[in-house]
This record gives C-alpha cells, structure tokens and sequence, in this order.
C-alpha cells in the first residue's frame, strides 16, 4: 500500500489517464479499477484527483467523463491533513435503487485514513437527474489507536440483503464489519471480522506498515461461495513490481476464507489467481462481476514495452472442476482498451 500509493499522485491526473502502449494505440490508465453496467453503458472509477471514470458501449472503447468530486470531500482533510486531493480506490454498487460509490482518503504511508461514501440515482453524467450527494466519513483509522487503515473499500450484500464492507491494506490485514441500514455507518452493536492477513514482524513500530504485503478485499458470490481476492506484493515498483492476485473462499461472508490447500487467510493463506509475466510486470487491485451473462476480472496491470505505465485490464473467470477461478494471461495482451478523445 505505501509504496503503491507514490504512483496515485500527479501521474493520475486525468489528462495523464492516455497511456500509449507498445503498438501506438491510446489505452485507458487507470489504479484500482472498480465497474458497473447501467442501462446499455459500462462504467469505470478509478483512483485519481476526485475519482476519475470512463463510460463504454462495448467494455473496450472508453470516453473519458472526468471526475466525480468537483474538489474534494469536506471531511478528507479531518482525516487525513496530507490529503492531497488524490481520492484512492473507489468501490461502486446498487442499493435501494441508488448507485453508492465508496472511495479513501489517506495520508501517504500513514493510518491517517478514512473511507466515505457518496450516492446518486444514475451514473449517467448527462441525465437531469446525475448528482452525487456526499454522505461523508463511513469509518476512519487513527495512529496510536487503530493498527489497521482505513482503505481499499468493498462492499457486498448478503443473503438477508445486509450489506458489509472488507476494507484494508498491509499493518494487521483486511476487515469485514456489517454496515446499518442505509449503508453509511457501522452496524450496531458492530461487527469486525479479520478475513485475511500476512505475516507481520514482532516488535514492528505500530507506525510502520511492515512488510505484510496485503490490500485490496474484493468479495464475489458465486455457486454457493464467496469469494475474497486480494492483492500480495509491491505495486508501482516499475520493473521490480510484485503485485499479484490471489483467492480464498467460504460458504459464509464472514469467513473463514480458506485457499485450495484449505489454509485460513486470516493465517496467510492465499491460492494465486494471476501474477504478472514479462510483458506485464506486476497486476493487482481487482474487482470481479457477472456483467451480460459473463464473470469477469477487473484490474490495473503495468505494461513493460511502455515504461511500466498502468492499464485497465478486463479479463473472463472461467472455473475449474473445484469451483476455483482461472482466468487466462494470455488475455493481458488481447485485451487493449481505447480511449475515446472528449467529444467523439
């Protein structure tokens, strides 16, 4: 997460989201990839100065619709004084009608961190109706508190139509806590679950996130199972990017989360999904859906012929005899996106 975090500054500016690969062609850069389906019309959010996103016909030829903050949100600075107007890895879904997109506040390298929430009837930027109306801060980690951050929100309904969120990013892992009924705050009495962790060094400064290389829960139901993706590894590290997807699963949201050889998440377990090749250094940060009959992953891969410049990546889950997601790399390279110029 610290490391990742030094690429979502300037570099995310949305006349820097044109990334030209190997072959010429304008590809959509994005962090954090998050989509939804309204209507006829895909869109993408992304981490970026107010959150950035895309709308698409086709989930490959992208318009860039610019932001979805005009500034920033009025509590960012509360929580998090370095805030620099960077607003890190939404999550958008639909609840009672209303499309709730989710996003993090943080200070660089720091539990100085906080998840919000804002919430509109259509993701249409044209429709008379498209306002996004803040709901401020659902949660926030404070130093010398918490030894968790507040980042990298997700969000899922269950069966009963309760919705929880999984959050978190490397110091003592990702957490799962129920939300109350409109979706904004904590249930009460509240409910924490740890869902997965990483080995983290006795005696490491509680200020320091350590080297348990864990973030971005993304939770997906699928025949009878949920799903927990993760990201393991260093993300933006150029060449030396590890960043890769792994998978656990259970027949309960709240875990516990167990890989192919049936090792708990929440005791380091993790069976790969998809790590990053030659042509692809280091992927990560992905969400998962059933968009038109298809199960797909979501994600941001950095691509090695264009100076590690991330790309949005939209690959197909197929599943194994277990029931377990495989994706092909080979879709790396023969999903390209295309950015569609404002106006076209």
């Amino acid at each position: 997460m610290m490391l990742r975090r030094m690429a979502a500054g300037a570099a995310l500016a949305l006349a820097a989201a044109v990334k030209v690969g190997a072959a010429g062609a304008a590809q959509v850069g994005v962090h954090d990839p998050v989509m939804a389906k309204e209507g006829k019309t895909y869109y993408v959010f992304s981490t970026g100065p107010g959150i950035t996103f895309y709308s698409s016909q086709d989930m490959r030829h992208w318009r860039p619709e610019g932001r979805v903050f005009a500034g920033e949100p009025a509590w960012a600075k509360q929580a998090a004084p370095s805030f620099d107007g960077h607003i890190w890895a939404p999550d958008v879904t639909k609840h009672d009608g209303k499309y709730y997109l989710y996003y993090s506040v943080s200070g660089f390298g720091k539990i100085t961190s906080g998840i919000g929430v804002t919430v509109n009837k259509t993701l249409d930027p044209r429709s008379p109706d498209y306002k996004w109306e803040d709901q401020g801060m659902v949660i926030q980690s404070v130093p010398g508190r918490d030894l968790w951050n507040a980042i990298d929100p997700n969000v899922i309904e269950d069966e009963a139509g309760n919705g929880w969120m999984a959050f978190g990013s490397f110091w003592t892992g990702l957490k799962l806590f129920k939300l109350n009924a409109d979706w904004t705050k904590p249930a009460e009495p509240q409910q924490w679950h740890t869902i997965a962790r990483r080995e983290r060094p006795a005696f490491t400064p509680d200020e320091n996130g350590g080297p348990a290389e864990i973030e971005a829960p993304f939770i997906f139901r699928k025949n009878g199972y949920y799903y927990l993706f993760a990201s393991w590894g260093l993300c933006c590290q150029r060449e030396k990017s590890t960043y890769h997807v792994v998978v656990g699963r259970s027949r309960t949201l709240t875990g516990p989360y167990v890989d192919k050889d049936g090792k708990d998440m929440a005791a380091g377990g993790g069976s790969l999904v998809i790590k990053g090749n030659r042509d692809w250094i280091g992927l990560g940060h992905n969400s998962a859906y059933t968009i038109d009959g298809r199960d797909l992953l979501v994600l941001h891969a950095y691509e090695t012929a264009d100076k590690y410049q991330q790309k949005l990546k939209i690959l197909d889950i197929q599943w194994d005899a277990a029931g377990w997601p495989v994706v092909d790399p080979a879709q790396l390279n023969s999903y390209q996106s295309v950015l569609v110029p404002p106006g076209k």
